[in-house]
Protein backbone atom coordinates (compact mmCIF):
# COMPACT_ATOMS: atom_id res chain seq x y z
CA UNK A 1 0.00 0.00 0.00
CA UNK A 2 1.11 3.46 -0.88
CA UNK A 3 2.41 5.62 1.78
CA UNK A 4 0.25 8.51 2.23
CA UNK A 5 1.91 10.57 4.65
CA UNK A 6 -0.42 10.77 7.13
CA UNK A 7 0.13 10.32 10.55
CA UNK A 8 -3.20 10.29 13.54
CA UNK A 9 -2.93 11.44 17.10
CA UNK A 10 -5.44 9.85 18.99
CA UNK A 11 -6.33 11.86 21.96
CA UNK A 12 -7.17 9.12 24.98
CA UNK A 13 -6.37 11.12 28.40
CA UNK A 14 -9.74 12.45 29.58
CA UNK A 15 -10.81 11.68 33.13
CA UNK A 16 -14.62 10.37 32.33
CA UNK A 17 -15.12 12.43 35.35
CA UNK A 18 -18.74 12.74 33.79
CA UNK A 19 -19.19 9.34 33.59
CA UNK A 20 -17.96 8.08 36.55
CA UNK A 21 -16.19 5.28 34.97
CA UNK A 22 -13.86 5.11 31.89
CA UNK A 23 -15.79 5.35 29.12
CA UNK A 24 -12.91 4.36 26.40
CA UNK A 25 -12.68 1.13 27.82
CA UNK A 26 -16.49 1.01 28.02
CA UNK A 27 -18.25 -1.61 25.82
CA UNK A 28 -19.81 -0.42 23.00
CA UNK A 29 -21.15 -3.59 20.48
CA UNK A 30 -18.96 -5.83 22.25
CA UNK A 31 -15.58 -3.55 21.97
CA UNK A 32 -14.04 -1.08 24.25
CA UNK A 33 -14.70 2.75 22.78
CA UNK A 34 -11.35 3.10 22.11
CA UNK A 35 -10.63 0.43 20.07
CA UNK A 36 -13.44 0.88 17.58
CA UNK A 37 -11.99 4.38 17.47
CA UNK A 38 -9.13 2.83 15.95
CA UNK A 39 -9.93 0.11 14.02
CA UNK A 40 -11.72 3.02 12.19
CA UNK A 41 -7.79 4.72 11.41
CA UNK A 42 -6.31 0.98 11.14
CA UNK A 43 -9.08 0.56 8.11
CA UNK A 44 -8.62 3.65 6.34
CA UNK A 45 -6.06 3.57 3.49
CA UNK A 46 -5.67 7.34 4.37
CA UNK A 47 -3.97 6.91 7.48
CA UNK A 48 -0.19 5.63 7.45
CA UNK A 49 0.47 5.26 11.28
CA UNK A 50 -1.08 5.92 14.59
CA UNK A 51 -0.27 7.48 17.75
CA UNK A 52 -1.94 7.30 20.90
CA UNK A 53 -1.91 10.21 23.55
CA UNK A 54 -3.15 8.50 26.51
CA UNK A 55 -3.27 7.93 30.65
CA UNK A 56 -1.61 4.58 31.92
CA UNK A 57 -5.57 2.51 31.81
CA UNK A 58 -5.96 3.11 28.41
CA UNK A 59 -2.04 2.63 27.05
CA UNK A 60 -2.28 -0.53 29.04
CA UNK A 61 -5.80 -1.47 26.91
CA UNK A 62 -4.06 -0.56 23.85
CA UNK A 63 -0.72 -2.35 24.30
CA UNK A 64 -2.81 -5.57 24.87
CA UNK A 65 -4.44 -4.93 21.15
CA UNK A 66 -1.29 -4.45 19.14
CA UNK A 67 -1.75 -7.76 17.43
CA UNK A 68 -4.35 -6.01 15.24
CA UNK A 69 -3.45 -2.28 15.43
CA UNK A 70 -0.89 -2.48 12.87
CA UNK A 71 -0.46 0.92 12.21
CA UNK A 72 0.29 1.62 16.00
CA UNK A 73 3.60 3.61 15.88
CA UNK A 74 3.65 5.14 19.20
CA UNK A 75 1.85 5.29 22.90
CA UNK A 76 2.29 8.63 25.11
CA UNK A 77 1.60 9.65 27.89
CA UNK A 78 -0.87 12.54 28.45
CA UNK A 79 -0.28 15.68 29.40
CA UNK A 80 -2.27 17.98 31.92
CA UNK A 81 -4.82 18.95 29.41
CA UNK A 82 -5.72 18.94 25.88
CA UNK A 83 -3.10 21.07 24.09
CA UNK A 84 -0.17 19.01 26.16
CA UNK A 85 -1.22 15.83 25.45
CA UNK A 86 -1.39 16.94 21.82
CA UNK A 87 1.90 18.22 21.75
CA UNK A 88 3.16 15.67 23.12
CA UNK A 89 1.30 13.41 20.58
CA UNK A 90 3.06 15.88 18.09
CA UNK A 91 6.72 15.14 19.61
CA UNK A 92 6.15 11.22 17.90
CA UNK A 93 5.70 11.97 14.73
CA UNK A 94 7.15 9.89 11.88
CA UNK A 95 10.00 11.77 9.69
CA UNK A 96 8.22 11.40 6.65
CA UNK A 97 4.88 12.57 8.47
CA UNK A 98 3.28 15.44 6.54
CA UNK A 99 0.16 15.74 7.26
CA UNK A 100 -1.54 15.70 10.85
CA UNK A 101 -4.96 14.24 12.06
CA UNK A 102 -6.32 14.62 15.43
CA UNK A 103 -8.97 12.77 16.83
CA UNK A 104 -10.64 12.09 20.13
CA UNK A 105 -10.80 8.53 21.83
CA UNK A 106 -14.14 9.14 22.65
CA UNK A 107 -15.26 9.28 19.20
CA UNK A 108 -16.06 5.97 18.37
CA UNK A 109 -18.42 5.79 15.55
CA UNK A 110 -16.32 7.81 12.80
CA UNK A 111 -15.93 6.05 9.41
CA UNK A 112 -13.23 5.50 7.11
CA UNK A 113 -14.97 7.58 4.63
CA UNK A 114 -15.50 10.04 6.05
CA UNK A 115 -11.65 10.53 7.41
CA UNK A 116 -10.65 10.03 3.97
CA UNK A 117 -13.13 12.95 3.07
CA UNK A 118 -10.96 15.23 5.62
CA UNK A 119 -7.73 14.11 3.71
CA UNK A 120 -8.88 15.48 0.36
CA UNK A 121 -10.11 18.95 1.73
CA UNK A 122 -7.11 19.26 3.95
CA UNK A 123 -4.82 18.78 0.92
CA UNK A 124 -6.14 20.55 -0.98
CA UNK A 125 -6.52 24.07 1.47
CA UNK A 126 -4.09 22.74 4.13
CA UNK A 127 -6.32 22.27 6.69
CA UNK A 128 -9.56 20.39 7.74
CA UNK A 129 -12.14 20.26 10.28
CA UNK A 130 -14.91 17.62 10.04
CA UNK A 131 -18.16 19.20 11.55
CA UNK A 132 -21.76 18.91 11.69
CA UNK A 133 -24.26 22.11 11.17
CA UNK A 134 -26.37 23.16 14.31
CA UNK A 135 -29.95 22.13 13.93
CA UNK A 136 -31.93 22.06 16.95
CA UNK A 137 -32.72 25.18 18.37
CA UNK A 138 -29.97 27.17 20.45
CA UNK A 139 -30.83 29.41 24.09
CA UNK A 140 -28.05 31.47 26.36
CA UNK A 141 -28.92 30.66 29.67
CA UNK A 142 -27.68 32.87 32.36
CA UNK A 143 -26.34 32.25 35.54
CA UNK A 144 -29.85 32.02 37.57
CA UNK A 145 -30.29 28.58 35.60
CA UNK A 146 -32.86 30.11 33.04
CA UNK A 147 -33.55 30.98 29.33
CA UNK A 148 -31.93 34.67 28.82
CA UNK A 149 -31.95 34.65 25.03
CA UNK A 150 -32.37 33.21 21.75
CA UNK A 151 -28.54 32.31 19.75
CA UNK A 152 -28.89 32.54 16.26
CA UNK A 153 -27.71 29.21 14.53
CA UNK A 154 -27.28 30.45 11.26
CA UNK A 155 -24.11 29.64 9.91
CA UNK A 156 -23.30 27.45 13.51
CA UNK A 157 -21.23 24.72 12.97
CA UNK A 158 -20.14 21.65 16.15
CA UNK A 159 -16.81 20.94 15.80
CA UNK A 160 -16.27 17.17 15.40
CA UNK A 161 -12.75 15.08 14.74
CA UNK A 162 -11.05 14.70 13.06
CA UNK A 163 -9.30 17.69 12.44
CA UNK A 164 -6.57 17.61 10.15
CA UNK A 165 -3.17 19.56 9.23
CA UNK A 166 -0.53 20.30 7.59
CA UNK A 167 2.26 19.23 9.53
CA UNK A 168 4.49 22.68 9.90
CA UNK A 169 1.10 24.29 10.35
CA UNK A 170 -0.09 22.65 13.41
CA UNK A 171 3.37 22.23 14.95
CA UNK A 172 4.00 25.82 14.60
CA UNK A 173 0.37 26.87 16.17
CA UNK A 174 1.37 24.76 18.97
CA UNK A 175 4.64 26.27 19.40
CA UNK A 176 2.77 29.55 19.78
CA UNK A 177 0.02 27.90 22.17
CA UNK A 178 2.79 26.34 24.54
CA UNK A 179 4.76 29.70 24.98
CA UNK A 180 2.09 32.01 25.92
CA UNK A 181 0.22 29.75 28.13
CA UNK A 182 -2.86 29.76 25.99
CA UNK A 183 -6.01 27.45 26.96
CA UNK A 184 -7.52 25.77 23.77
CA UNK A 185 -9.82 22.98 23.38
CA UNK A 186 -9.31 22.22 20.02
CA UNK A 187 -6.96 22.22 17.25
CA UNK A 188 -8.73 24.41 14.91
CA UNK A 189 -8.58 27.07 17.76
CA UNK A 190 -4.83 27.03 17.82
CA UNK A 191 -4.37 27.07 13.93
CA UNK A 192 -6.94 30.10 13.39
CA UNK A 193 -4.66 31.75 15.83
CA UNK A 194 -2.32 31.92 12.87
CA UNK A 195 -5.05 33.45 10.53
CA UNK A 196 -5.36 30.00 8.54
CA UNK A 197 -8.58 29.29 7.16
CA UNK A 198 -9.98 25.90 8.40
CA UNK A 199 -13.02 24.28 5.25
CA UNK A 200 -15.83 21.94 7.37
CA UNK A 201 -16.03 18.97 5.95
CA UNK A 202 -19.76 17.81 6.80
CA UNK A 203 -20.07 14.03 8.04
CA UNK A 204 -22.84 12.04 6.90
CA UNK A 205 -23.47 10.10 9.69
CA UNK A 206 -23.34 11.32 13.42
CA UNK A 207 -19.83 11.27 15.60
CA UNK A 208 -21.12 12.07 18.60
CA UNK A 209 -18.77 12.04 21.79
CA UNK A 210 -19.16 9.90 24.49
CA UNK A 211 -19.51 11.48 27.62
CA UNK A 212 -22.59 10.87 29.41
CA UNK A 213 -23.38 7.47 29.61
CA UNK A 214 -26.39 7.74 28.10
CA UNK A 215 -24.07 8.88 24.91
CA UNK A 216 -23.14 4.82 25.02
CA UNK A 217 -27.14 3.60 24.76
CA UNK A 218 -27.56 6.27 21.53
CA UNK A 219 -24.11 4.63 20.51
CA UNK A 220 -25.64 1.08 20.77
CA UNK A 221 -28.57 2.12 18.78
CA UNK A 222 -27.10 4.14 15.79
CA UNK A 223 -24.47 1.00 15.61
CA UNK A 224 -27.18 -1.61 14.91
CA UNK A 225 -29.81 1.02 12.78
CA UNK A 226 -26.41 1.11 10.41
CA UNK A 227 -25.70 -3.09 10.62
CA UNK A 228 -29.55 -3.69 10.19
Amino acid sequence: MAKTGTSVIVVAAGGSRRMGFDKLLAPLSGSPVLLRTLRAFEDCDAVDEIIVVAGRGAREAVESWRPELAKLAAMVRAGRGRHPSVAAGLGKLGAEGRWVRVHDGARPLIQPAQISRCAEVAREHGAAVCARPMTETIKRVGADGAVSEAVDREGIWVMETPQVFERGLLERAYAEVLQLGLLVTDEVSAVQRLGVKIPVVGNERANPKITFPGDLALAECLLRAWEA
